[in-house]
């Protein structure tokens, strides 16, 4: 496990993590960077007119960390944004039992990809983001497998309506790259941006 480390006597920058998903922020103590702040945002996450669904990914990280890096100026500040597409279309975060069912017959039967932005920014100003795209694939889900994942309420939040690290796990025989990206924080691209901007940690 990796630490933070101490330079010089004195303490690193503070990491903030912009993202109030308990997800992330365990996904990231996992491989041993643990947050001194959780900042989560208020921003309006409506897709502009003609977006793609990566343009959308990068582009809400983006934001995200450029509104929790104005109200914590010094510090590390890790953004991201996790989305469920489905050709050109973007699943929405679901936040009644309608919409969870609409993505559930959606994806049933099918392959999806699920887009994990993640954007840095280091004390000094400089800033590095990445992309990462896993493909997912569903099996034919029938309609008593819906109904009680849909009774379950895990789809509530959740970017197209469903949780692999839960009930759903039980519906995908397939994904193609990483699964922490599924979860909501691709754990090996998160280190490299950390590594590549000089963030202070001991091996």
């Amino acid at each position: 496990m990796v630490e933070s480390s101490r330079m010089g006597g004195q303490a690193p920058a503070p990491l903030v993590l912009a993202s109030a998903s308990l997800w992330r922020r365990d996904l990231l103590e996992q491989i041993g960077l643990r947050p001194d702040l959780i900042a989560s945002s208020d921003l309006t996450e409506a897709l502009r007119a003609g977006e793609l669904p990566p343009a959308y990914a990068k582009r809400m990280a983006a934001e995200k960390l450029t509104a929790a890096q104005a109200r914590h100026a010094g510090a590390w500040v890790l953004a991201a944004d996790t989305v469920v597409a489905l050709g050109r279309r973007v699943l929405p975060k679901t936040e009644d039992r309608a919409t969870a069912e609409d993505c559930l017959r959606s994806l049933s039967g099918r392959r999806h990809r699920v887009l994990g932005a993640i954007a840095l920014q280091a004390p000094d100003g400089k800033t590095a983001q990445r992309l990462v795209t896993t493909r997912v694939a569903f099996k034919q889900l029938s309609a008593a497998e819906r109904r009680a994942y849909l009774d379950s309420g895990e789809w509530a939040g959740k970017a197209g309506g469903y949780a692999i690290q839960g009930l759903a796990a039980a519906f995908i025989p397939w994904i193609n790259g990483s699964y922490s990206n599924v979860v909501g924080l691709p754990l090996p691209e998160t280190w490299a941006l950390f590594s590549g901007l000089g963030y202070p940690i001991a091996r």
